[in-house]
């Protein structure tokens, strides 16, 4: 199984970025997937999340900015930031809890990250 992100860069403050994550490999279904980010010299700290049946989560910090969305068809989930801030800047790394298998028990894997730079 292999997920890859896509769609990090640089941008000014206030602009906005797409990112995209497509899981790949050995799918029998996909639980949860979420979005996480990592700061040079901080942990990683969830930024979105999008649970079985629709539910989702945010960050305080990107509410109103940030939006997650899945596309089930295309293994594919997506993080619209909008009106991105210089302290937004981190790598930014995507997540599901999946099963291989049916008689398999679920398992969290991770991308590898994509950065995302804010400049002021």
């Amino acid at each position: 199984v292999q997920l890859v992100e896509s769609g990090g860069g640089l941008v000014q403050a206030g602009g906005s970025l797409r990112l995209s994550c497509v899981a790949s490999g050995s799918i029998f279904i996909i639980n949860d997937m979420g979005w996480y980010r990592q700061a040079p010299g901080k942990q990683r700290e969830l930024v979105a999340h999008w649970s079985t049946g629709a539910s989702t989560k945010y960050a305080d910090s990107v509410k109103g900015r940030f939006t997650i969305s899945r596309d089930n068809a295309k293994n594919t989930v997506y993080l619209q930031m909008n009106s991105l801030k210089p302290e937004d800047t981190a790598v930014y790394y995507c997540n599901a809890d999946l099963r291989t298998a049916w008689y398999k028990e679920p398992t969290t894997y991770w991308g590898q990250g994509t950065q995302v730079t804010v400049s002021s």
